[in-house]
């Protein structure tokens, strides 16, 4: 019956149908305009870009033809009449040639930029005053950019309208109205997770660095990503500014973003294994609470707490962002979360050195482990983004009876593979492990209920189990041959549930634990360090550890290297920056420090900007805006090498 509407839905897929078509004639013509910046090796590697652009161009899609798809369904009773259509074609072209000229546009945009359109560019055009003579002098450069927007257009209106729907008065309304209400709900859901890039509970929206994890070379990203998406993507994300506060000696002088370590040559190159442990906050480990004085303080890690007593431990630490992805970049590649999130920023797309490449660079395999479905939480991305030789997934492992249904394979087993997998790398390796147990829901395996402690929050249980894990992999790694000579780091990716009040403090919200061990005596890795550190100085602290002798790039420093300068500890609670130095919080606008705050008050309660003067605020001062202006510097100017 017409009344089910399957002419107008048959219609409707036919022309989003053609909306898909044409973003691959794009993509195509995209790449034809930059193939000499974006090599591809060969059809077989094209299409496998061109197939995982398409989950790109699905939320660029329904970014733009929203409206059009929900008054295509939409039960009037008039959809079919010719004035009906004719607004349907208006609201479906209109976006979309816009979406047309957008990707045009970065035809030539890509050649100077070489990174795809951004909301960035809005905030570069209104400082320019000759927008138009370099967009006439663009068309006149390349006319063939502007010969084929109109062919493309011409050819889609044509299409288009070859596939015209029939004037149909429905005369059973209720049959046309209830299945026109199923067909908007079936629609809308369909589009939600259309627009998130699927309907997992584990992955999170897909964003430009998940472009990342299809392609062999982060260059590659932009050809999987379309000009509406990554405009869309980056829509009032975008705090991503140059600054100019102090000239470039006092950068030199004071943040020394370059940092050499070369006191140190190991007689074999150390493995390195990292553990970053999902919402392992330093409240839950007693090792890292013996001088906070809680009362009644439970620990739920007996196996770190042990493994601290023969380690380097850093009970002050702190992290350098709010979720787990900004762990993975402050911990492998020393680049914290501000207020807005590099992973997820324009420029996350980019080379950065880190100590993925600083392995590479010195002979070593290289991989990534995490238990989830490949490509969660942007790990797969930005891994290759960092350049890890390996990815060893929820795929990989390949075996869903272990995997606990939400999130991914549990931590006991997964750890196990991980030293197996490690066990058949060829040394030296530099390997992390992403876990993922500790994790709302907050559960722990069928067989070991009632084994760990349980607290007063959900988390408590997890933690012991992922702890146990943890053990386990420690039994099992000492029996292989690479075990003696390997550095540990265990570190958490940020904080989670709050059960004492001292960590609802506003800045030990941030409060982590961070520990290197190794059975090996050369290096030396036991003791407490009590100033204060952070995720960002386990970059350089293997770097020095590993007997690197080449300059890096890296805003932390080797916490067991004698030429310590000035910490300058930074997070953000995604409103504004925080700074720890010397004996200060600073909270930073992006302009100016606008709260200061002892280092004892840590809930930052006690406003004394306008009260206290000293030189060393004053300098304090200069020093949050001169680390600010030179990472903005670096990021957006590609200089993360």
């Amino acid at each position: 019956m017409k009344e089910f509407r399957k002419q107008e839905i048959a219609v409707l897929a036919y022309r989003i149908f053609l909306v898909f078509v044409f973003y691959q004639v794009i993509r195509l013509l995209f790449w034809w305009y930059n193939r000499n910046l974006i090599k591809v090796d060969g059809i077989e590697d094209y299409l496998n870009i061109a197939y995982h652009g398409t989950q790109f161009d699905t939320t660029a899609i329904l970014y733009l033809n929203a409206l059009f798809i929900f008054f295509s369904v939409l039960p009037l009773t008039i959809n079919t009449h010719k004035k009906y259509q004719k607004f349907l074609f208006f609201l479906y072209f209109i976006p979309n040639t816009i979406g047309l000229l957008m990707n045009f546009g970065d035809f030539i945009y890509f050649k100077f930029s070489q990174a795809r359109l951004t909301t960035t560019a809005m905030t570069v055009a209104q400082h320019e005053n000759n927008l138009f003579k370099v967009f006439w002098a663009s068309l006149i450069q390349n006319p063939s950019v502007a010969l084929a927007f109109v062919f493309c257009l011409g050819l889609w209106i044509l299409l288009y309208k070859k596939n015209k729907i029939q004037d149909f008065t429905p005369q059973k309304k209720l049959i046309y109205f209830s299945s026109s209400l199923f067909t908007l709900i079936i629609v809308t859901i369909l589009a939600i997770g259309g627009i998130r890039g699927d309907f997992k509970h584990s992955t999170r929206p897909v964003n430009l660095v998940d472009a990342n994890r299809y392609i062999k070379n982060p260059v590659q990203a932009n050809l999987v990503l379309n000009s509406v998406f990554s405009f869309f993507r980056t829509m009032n994300t975008n705090n991503f500014q140059e600054v100019h506060f102090v000239d470039e000696k006092f950068i030199d002088e004071n943040i020394k973003p370059y940092k050499i370590y070369n006191q140190r040559t190991p007689e074999q190159k150390p493995n390195i294994v990292i553990f970053i442990l999902e919402s392992f906050g330093k409240e839950y480990s007693g090792a890292f609470n013996k001088d906070t004085k809680i009362k009644n303080f439970v620990s739920y890690t007996p196996f770190v707490d042990s493994l601290a007593q023969h380690s380097l431990i850093l009970s002050n630490a702190f992290a350098n962002g709010r979720q787990s992805i900004h762990g993975m970049s402050s911990v492998l590649a020393g680049i914290p979360s501000l207020t807005d999130a590099f992973t997820s920023s324009p420029f996350s797309n980019q080379k950065i050195q880190s100590i993925v490449s600083v392995a590479n660079d010195m002979g070593y395999d290289t991989s990534f482990f995490h238990g989830a479905p490949n490509g969660s939480m942007g790990f797969l991305g930005f891994g290759n983004i960092l350049g890890f030789k390996h990815y060893y997934g929820k795929t990989e492992y390949n075996n869903d009876t272990d995997f606990d249904g939400i999130w991914g394979i549990w931590d006991e087993p997964f750890f196990q593979y991980f030293a197996r997998t490690i066990n058949q790398t060829q040394q030296p390796f530099m390997t992390t492990l992403f876990s993922v147990s500790s994790h709302h829901p907050f559960k722990v395996p069928e067989k070991y209920k009632g084994k760990f402690r349980k607290g007063p929050l959900e988390i408590h249980e997890p933690i012991g189990y992922t702890d146990y894990a943890l053990k386990k992999f420690f039994e099992t790694a000492k029996k292989m041959p690479w075990y003696h000579n390997t550095i540990f780091v265990m570190v958490a990716d940020h904080t989670n549930q709050i059960a004492y009040p001292e960590y609802e403090k506003a800045m030990n919200r941030f409060a982590i634990p961070i520990l290197f061990y190794s059975p090996n005596p050369q290096y030396k890795l036991q003791g407490d360090i009590q100033e204060t550190t952070q995720q960002m100085d386990i970059y350089p602290t293997l770097v020095d550890l590993m007997g690197y002798h080449e300059k890096i790039r890296s805003w932390g420093q080797s916490v067991v290297s004698p030429l310590q300068s000035t910490p300058i500890i930074v997070n953000s609670d995604s409103v504004m920056e925080n700074f720890i130095i010397r004996n200060y919080i600073y909270r930073f606008d992006g302009k100016e420090v606008v709260g200061l705050y002892n280092k004892s008050d840590l809930n930052m309660e006690n406003n004394i900007l306008s009260t206290t003067k000293n030189p060393e605020i004053t300098k304090g001062i200069l020093l949050c805006k001169a680390w600010y202006q030179d990472y903005m510097h670096r990021v957006i100017n590609r200089k993360l090498q």
